[in-house]
């Protein structure tokens, strides 16, 4: 797999993303369904927003993980929130994260209105190898 990442500008390195992912020669994608603050019993949590980006994370780890790709091959992430400034205000989990697993990817944060039950954040990305 060949991944080649397209910025136009400098301003986006600073806030760990992408404005574009070009991949050649994929074996396999993977495309992940949200993933939540969902606990191994289907449980929503109801915690603050930084404690569900953490749980949010785990919980795409380990789908990522378990398929048997690489977190450092994902090209894609995309970011549903029901309070965008305070996912914003715990921005520092996404830098962590991404620079911890050294991931370079195309992203979009939306708020929406309302999640599943509870929560407050959900993720969906596509991953390669």
């Amino acid at each position: 797999m060949e991944k080649r990442i397209i910025n136009p500008w400098t301003w986006q390195n600073e806030r760990n993303y992408a404005q574009a992912v070009e991949v050649k020669n994929v074996q396999s994608s993977l495309y992940v369904s949200g993933q939540t603050a969902i606990d191994d019993n289907g449980k929503s949590s109801d915690a603050d927003m930084r404690t569900q980006i953490i749980k949010t994370f785990e919980n795409l780890e380990k789908v990522i993980l378990q398929a048997d790709f690489e977190l450092k091959n994902m090209v894609r992430l995309t970011v549903y929130t029901t309070d965008h400034p305070a996912f914003f205000e715990n921005f520092d989990l996404w830098q962590t994260w991404i620079t911890k697993h050294g991931i370079q990817q195309a992203a979009t944060v939306i708020e929406v209105k309302t999640l599943f039950e509870t929560l407050k954040v959900e993720m969906e990305a596509t991953v390669v190898k």
